[in-house]
């Protein structure tokens, strides 16, 4: 595990190294980040001839905002995300536009999106494999409802799985929460790929907002108890026209997350009320859809 050190701060974001002759590095951070990953990888060993794989778990800059420079910095090195986000890593003007409006006056934190030539990009489908080498292999694994293109990585040598932002965030001793930002998330998407996640039966959970997420099974049931909570809290929202009130009323961020040092990193990133905007994007895309039925 790499910190990327977001926004200058430890225990937010993280990467994962994948060591083998092929080494995978995966979910690189922001492009603000990208100096710090680029140490980590020349102190851990590698020279730019020896990384082969950047892997995305989906592009959000936190996680996707260094590929650019570290492909750069690596030539050598295949970037391998969803086939959704794969246009957005060759031509990354429309999804710096779009991020530049949810992070708001935060944007400086996190940075844009150089662009990857489009031959040095693989458009991953469910299940694509990635060969480290020495017969390690990892498994692309389709999950989405944190994004619409959000895939989990799974070494399949070691049985961990990195979850991304799947399961939600557990920064620096902080309990888990969920990461619901506008503008593609799905509550009934996101239940669904927990319970793949749960039925692969990983040996660690590994999550991008911070570390190991604890005993697999109970983080699985932990993140999709908070998942419903978060549904009825939007459903109920119909009547009460309270939105944050009614999310607030069934995962209070603070008895949640409880360590103060996390909840200062939620409060500095805004991330609580940028999932008050996704929510609120999925109640209204569920009502348009119910309009035209």
């Amino acid at each position: 595990m790499i910190d990327t050190l977001l926004g200058g701060v430890t225990g937010v974001t993280a990467a994962y190294l994948v060591t083998g002759p092929r080494p995978a590095l995966i979910d690189p951070g922001a492009r603000t980040s990208a100096p710090v990953v680029r140490d980590a990888l020349a102190a851990a060993g590698l020279g730019p001839r020896d990384l082969r794989w950047i892997v995305l778990t989906h592009v959000h800059l936190d996680h996707c905002g260094g590929t650019g420079i570290l492909a750069a910095a690596f030539p050598e090195a295949t970037v391998v995300v969803h086939r959704r986000g794969a246009r957005h890593v060759a031509e990354p003007a429309r999804l710096v536009a779009a991020s530049t409006a949810v992070y708001g006056t935060r944007w400086s934190i996190y940075g844009g999106l150089d662009r990857t030539p489009a031959a040095r990009i693989v458009a991953a489908e469910d299940g694509h494999l990635i060969d480290v080498g020495g017969g390690r292999v990892l498994q692309m694994v389709e999950t989405p409802g944190h994004a619409r293109h959000h895939m989990s990585v799974l070494d399949e040598e070691t049985g961990t799985l990195v979850a991304g932002d799947a399961l939600g965030v557990g920064m620096g001793g902080g309990g888990l929460y969920p990461a619901l930002p506008p503008s593609e998330i799905d509550l009934d998407a996101g239940d669904a790929s927990l319970a793949r996640i749960r039925a692969l039966g990983p040996e660690r959970i590994a999550i991008s907002h911070f570390g190991d997420a604890g005993e697999p099974a109970a983080a699985v049931d932990r993140a999709r108890a908070q998942l419903a909570a978060v549904r009825e809290a939007a459903l109920a929202s119909r009547a009460s026209g309270d939105l944050p009130g009614e999310i607030a009323r069934r995962l209070p961020l603070e008895a949640l997350v409880a360590d103060a040092a996390a909840l200062a990193r939620w409060r500095r990133l805004g991330w609580a009320e940028a999932n008050v905007a996704g929510v609120a994007g999925w109640l209204a895309s569920r009502q348009d859809d119910a309009a035209r039925q």
